[in-house]
């Protein structure tokens, strides 16, 4: 006989959007916060240290995207389940999940371990940079396999609506990945000083501890959503979940060698264009991380409410999403803008990199309610099960507008702030076509669930 989890009701309307996203939101949070220390720590080091890290979260981030495209399968499949209250398929949809992306984030970590400074090459940084960038990444590599499981697990959490968990674990993880990064950069506690080689232990020792925190927990069958043996491979439930996935993680692999093409085009015009740009993103990280919040909650509860046959919830829940991410990025980003020189001050002391992060922040700044659309919305689709759509409109604002207007200017030896400015059409046109697909509503028959889900 099944035991069904105490906590089966799914939240309803805003609130239950907002139940869900808080702790993800203050969780990314976290995780930008620590981005922000990694750039602080180094910074007194020179813009080349700043360029390297910036280069490293790049990689990582790439590595993440992948996966969270692949993971838009695993929240589709279990959030549906969990709506059906189908809690064994669930767990074996966990597994299932846990085996493939321990082996995406190993081959991904065995490449960058033996191509360092190829991949490295792709940013067409200079010197000192370039050689700095490949020192961070030769030795975050290794603890790739521990982050690809790591965000396998809070996914799967995530789509059974504990979003408590992932927040208490970023809560270590930043602690032991910013404190390891002080000590280590600077040489406090009779350490030698690491400098940039520093920030990447950092990092890779808190993907560790937050994996075996996760793991510990789960094998032990603390979590709701239960344990089961991974020395079996699930190929049926694998091949799902990238049967639902795979336009998601296509859709991430494309946009990020758009923002890659966008990010050699920006080192073209030195380092410090290319810090500013880095720095930027990192500050606004703040107001993106919160849209973010959001659509792990819209697709949670679009997921689980299709899952218990309620369509009517399932769109609300989209709409509440979209509503209340727009506030929040709203509010958070104009907060960045007003203090775009201060913020810029603490983080590097070079005039031009201030002057540029500033011009940057109020461009992207002034996007945020776009932003928060594609951040809801395609959310909302993707628990749907239709990653199709999101993957359409990403890639073609993507290589129409952003990458090609960008090359276009840069052709015609425009400066560097109008390259920036490329950004405000992507997010413009990007905002209308994802309100037009979830008005059409034919995401609701976008992934047929059935009972061998």
């Amino acid at each position: 006989m099944q035991v069904i989890p105490a906590e089966s009701s799914i939240p309803k309307g805003s609130l239950g959007v907002w139940y869900l996203a808080w702790p993800s939101i203050i969780t990314n949070l976290l995780y930008a916060t620590s981005s922000i220390f990694a750039i602080k720590i180094v910074g007194n080091l020179g813009p080349d240290a700043i360029a390297a890290t910036v280069t490293g979260q790049r990689v990582n981030f790439i590595l993440q995207a992948i996966l969270t495209g692949v993971l838009a399968g695993t929240t589709a499949l279990i959030a549906r389940n969990w709506g059906a209250k189908k809690y064994e398929n669930a767990a074996e949809y966990l597994t299932a999940t846990l085996q493939l992306v321990i082996i995406i984030s190993s081959i991904s970590g065995l490449l960058l371990w033996l191509f360092t400074d190829e991949i490295v090459s792709i940013f067409l940084l200079e010197d000192e940079a370039h050689l700095l960038s490949v020192v961070y990444l030769k030795y975050l590599s290794p603890f790739f396999p521990f982050f690809g499981a790591g965000i396998g697990l809070i996914t799967a959490l995530r789509a059974v609506g504990d979003v408590r968990t992932p927040l208490a674990v970023a809560v270590v993880m930043n602690g032991v990945a910013v404190s390891v990064m002080y000590v280590l950069v600077n040489g406090y506690l009779g350490f030698n000083s690491y400098g940039v080689l520093g920030a990447a232990i950092g990092n890779g020792l808190s993907f560790l501890f937050g994996f075996l925190v996760l793991f510990t927990l789960w094998y032990s069958n603390v979590f709701k959503i239960k344990s089961s043996t991974l020395n079996t491979i699930n190929k049926e439930k694998i091949i799902k979940i990238l049967d639902v996935g795979y336009p998601s993680a296509l859709e991430q692999i494309v946009f990020q060698i758009g923002i890659t093409a966008f990010l050699i085009l920006i080192a073209t015009y030195g380092t410090k264009a290319y810090a500013a740009y880095g720095i930027g993103v990192q500050l606004l990280s703040f107001a993106f991380v919160i849209g973010f919040g959001f659509s792990i909650a819209g697709s949670t509860l679009v997921g689980q409410h299709l899952g218990a046959n309620d369509q009517k919830q399932a769109i609300r829940s989209g709409w509440g999403s979209m509503r209340l991410s727009m506030a929040s990025m709203t509010i958070f980003g104009l907060i960045i803008v007003i203090f775009a020189n201060e913020l810029s001050s603490l983080m590097v002391d070079d005039p031009e990199v201030i002057r540029l992060t500033v011009l940057f922040i109020y461009l992207l700044g002034s996007m945020q309610p776009l932003m928060a659309i594609e951040f809801s919305i395609g959310g909302a689709l993707r628990g749907a099960g239709d990653t199709r759509t999101p993957f359409i409109i990403t890639v073609t604002c993507l290589i129409f507008i952003r990458v090609l207007l960008a090359l276009l200017l840069f052709i015609i030896d425009a400066k560097v702030e109008y390259i920036f400015a490329t950004l405000l059409m992507d997010y413009i046109v990007k905002g209308g076509l994802f309100l037009w697909a979830y008005r059409s509503m034919r995401w609701l028959d976008a992934y047929k669930f059935n009972e061998t889900d």
